[in-house]
């Protein structure tokens, strides 16, 4: 109940935040925090890195998309006609003769927009196409 001050006939309310409340939840939120933080473990997380590969693999298909969204395949480093994107994962099914191993990589041109190379990535996901990757390209080539 507010405390009153009696004037005479008018009584007036004082209205005033109680602070020692709130301090308290603070200092035992703080006392909480600097309990449990030397116990939070930190995991190491290890990214991937570019060129770490001992051995390049011997068979690679690479799909390249090119900035006017036209794709094409590459196998063995040798080129091969355009493909249409409804067809990509049936001709990539083709190049690797039944061998899921050999490695896909995708590539795009720098001027590309990045939903044609999503969908191309996922049209070999749908495929069950194993083994497909990003190639990456040193900034300085």
């Amino acid at each position: 109940m507010p405390a009153v001050h009696a004037r005479g006939t008018r009584r007036r309310t004082i209205s005033e935040i109680n602070m020692v409340p709130f301090i308290d939840v603070m200092l035992v939120l703080l006392i909480i925090f600097m309990v449990s933080a030397p116990l939070i473990t930190t995991g190491i997380i290890e990214l991937p890195r570019v060129g770490t590969a001992k051995t390049a693999p011997q068979r690679v298909i690479e799909v390249m998309v090119a900035s006017d969204e036209s794709v094409r395949l590459r196998v063995d480093g040798k080129d091969s006609e355009r493909v249409p994107l409804a067809r990509v994962a049936e001709r990539v099914k083709q190049a690797q003769r039944g061998a899921a191993t050999t490695a896909v990589v995708v590539s795009g041109d720098r001027n590309v927009r990045y939903e044609v190379v999503v969908k191309t990535l996922d049209a070999l996901n749908r495929a069950d196409v194993g083994r497909v990757g990003l190639l990456v390209k040193p900034t300085g080539s």
